[in-house]
């Protein structure tokens, strides 16, 4: 982690430097407070010149606020194709990023010493503290003032949890772990047929809620695989409050564990893209990596009789980043055929927002179980 340096108190200051997106410390910080104007801190944000604020609170949330409807302001160029508009949505969503995060909080200890400012140590602690770290927090932390209001909404919705069908309770994902927010492609998990598995895998388990509603279908032993710490740490948390830890077990793999399985599951990120942040891999893979390594790799850890199931979105093949038929190939390459195709509609919010600029495409998605042998 790096130190960010200003000027400050006729001396220059110094604080940890906290980004998850791995961001450099800005270079040029400049003090705002309640008299600084919104007009003002937009024209120096989009220069590159970082804001660390020192007044109230509530004033910091609405300067953040005001900023980023400037930067929402700027009309769109208009498009002829899915592919130029998602190439078009992903670079406004990054220039948003870079000129929103140049407002900036510190923390003393993990809490904001600023008027009418809430307690954040909790959740600063669950998103930078793993259970088992005898690591503390630094005197002195300096983030983006974006940053933190995503640990704190990522801290309330951790505590909320998502209900789940499937397991008839919730599923809670820490900070930096895709919450389980669509579950249609659950709904497929617990409707695809079993003949009777006796070892399941669940590949990139995040929140683990895949390996658990396996177990809630019958499953007496699941490995539940993952390579990120965050998503290790959640996972077993979530399978402890389910109680069902005699039968799923948490390792750290790339991929695949040792051994072999009657039933191999993988939801891979859906779009080959680059992602821009930490908590996007779960819906970019660059390339499509990771769905080729689990798609090549299968057929090696399958039992004789074994099946891998592949949950997909079909939505990269309808903005382009993808060809139609490039999945299926990829399959009967890797030595593998499709036994079965189970398909359902998305039902999240932004299948219906017609002022999404992926609209047509997300209206038209389908996510597919695909039963592969």
């Amino acid at each position: 982690m790096n130190d960010i340096n200003w000027y400050e108190k006729k001396q220059t200051q110094t604080a940890r430097w906290q980004s998850e997106a791995g961001s450099p410390p800005p270079k040029a910080v400049v003090i705002a407070d309640d008299t600084t104007k919104a007009d003002d801190a937009f024209r120096l944000a989009c220069e590159g010149t970082a804001l660390l604020y020192r007044g109230d609170f509530q004033n910091a949330k609405q300067l953040l606020q005001a900023i980023t409807r400037r930067v929402d302001r700027k009309p769109s160029k208009a498009t002829e194709t899915l592919l130029e508009a998602f190439h078009q949505h992903r670079a406004r969503q990054i220039g948003r990023a870079n000129i929103t995060n140049k407002i900036l909080i510190e923390l003393k200890y993990g809490e904001i010493d600023l008027p009418r400012a809430p307690s954040v140590k909790a959740a600063v602690q669950g998103a930078l503290l793993s259970d088992h770290s005898q690591e503390k927090l630094p005197a002195r932390l300096v983030l983006s003032l974006r940053e933190l209001l995503g640990m704190v909404g990522a801290h309330e919705w951790a505590k909320k949890g998502v209900p789940i069908p499937a397991l008839n309770a919730h599923i809670h994902a820490d900070y930096g772990v895709y919450s389980p927010v669509r579950g249609e492609y659950l709904q497929l998990i617990d409707q695809a047929p079993l003949h009777n598995p006796q070892v399941a895998w669940d590949i990139g388990t995040g929140t683990g809620v895949i390996a658990t509603v396996l177990v809630a279908r019958g499953l007496k032993r699941v490995v539940a695989t993952d390579n990120q710490p965050r998503a290790l740490v959640c996972a077993k948390k979530n399978i402890q409050r389910l109680t069902m830890q005699n039968y799923i077990e948490v390792v750290e793999a790339d991929l695949f564990p040792a051994g072999a399985a009657d039933l191999i599951v993988c939801n891979p990120p859906w779009l080959p893209a680059k992602a821009n942040a930490p908590i996007e891999h779960a819906i970019y893979d660059p390339d499509s990596r990771m769905l080729k390594a689990f798609l090549t790799g299968v057929k090696a850890h399958l039992t004789a009789d074994g099946e891998a199931w592949l949950v997909m979105s079909n939505l990269a093949e309808l903005i382009g980043l993808r060809k139609a038929d490039e999945l299926q190939q990829w399959i009967i390459s890797a030595g593998l055929q499709v036994v079965e195709k189970l398909d359902i509609a998305p039902k999240h919010a932004k299948a219906s927002d017609q002022s999404d600029p992926l609209y047509a495409a997300r209206s038209n998605e389908v996510t597919s179980l695909y039963r592969l042998k």
